[in-house]
């Protein structure tokens, strides 16, 4: 596993450690002497334009579609969008209302892409969430998570993440070889995120709309998205080339 993921199972681990010996189950600590590791800064989050082309060309469910595509256009976050309802949905105005990190009432906006999708997942429910699983609920599974019009449950982010990571093992990693696939990893759900803020930025969004499009705070949050991508780098070089402008 990479760093960032050892570390935050480790620091999960450590919180639930810390509650069992409060409780008097446990008295040691299984994970002394078991350190965090380095994680250098990734600059390569946002994906390149010409693999958010080839996502939308996967041959993947209509759910994982119109996921994919409400995530990036909307620059939501991943458990934002999961826990979405279908009344939470204003379509003639292309935009949700979302329950945002403290509880807060928040708003996405999207773009034709998941305005064209929505009517086809919707079909004719009217209410529960949006985003569902294949099998109806299992027992227990809490009312707010059940469609009341399928039976089915709300989709998990585990498992969102799974199946974005798995289709996306090829276009992570384009030089492998298809028998070695299950050995890579694809990408993660919060690089669509990442994608569209990055995106925005290099077409120039002011930093005022990239703070109400990523529902960040304060301007140093974004400094991660103003990175230009890879794309961005070899136009400006391209358009800089000796070469090129002679020919011009």
């Amino acid at each position: 596993m990479d760093a960032d993921t050892v570390n935050r199972e480790l620091s999960i681990a450590r919180k639930a450690i810390g509650w069992w010996q409060r409780q008097g189950w446990i008295e040691g600590d299984p994970t002394i002497g078991i350190e965090r590791r380095p994680a250098p800064p990734d600059r390569t989050k946002a994906l390149a334009e010409n693999q958010i082309t080839a996502l939308w060309r996967l041959d993947v469910a209509l759910r994982e579609k119109t996921f994919w595509k409400m995530l990036y256009e909307s620059a939501a976050r991943a458990d934002e969008v999961l826990c979405l309802n279908v009344e939470d949905l204003y379509p003639q105005d292309k935009r949700g209302r979302i329950t945002a990190k403290g509880g807060a009432a928040e708003w996405i906006h999207w773009q034709s892409g998941t305005a064209q999708l929505l009517p086809r997942l919707i079909a004719r429910r009217t209410r529960g969430p949006l985003f569902l699983t294949d099998r109806r609920a299992p027992a227990g599974t809490p009312t707010l998570d059940v469609c009341p019009e399928t039976g089915r449950a709300r989709l998990s982010y585990r498992r969102a993440e799974e199946i974005f990571e798995e289709n996306t093992r090829l276009l992570a990693n384009p030089l492998a070889s298809p028998k070695d696939i299950e050995d890579l990893d694809g990408f993660t759900l919060h690089r669509l995120r990442h994608s569209a803020l990055t995106h925005d930025a290099e077409d120039g969004t002011s930093t005022p709309m990239l703070l109400a499009r990523s529902r960040h705070a304060s301007v140093r949050s974004l400094e991660r998205y103003a990175r230009p991508g890879v794309d961005a780098v070899a136009r400006h070089v391209a358009e800089r080339d000796p070469a090129a402008r002679r020919k011009g």
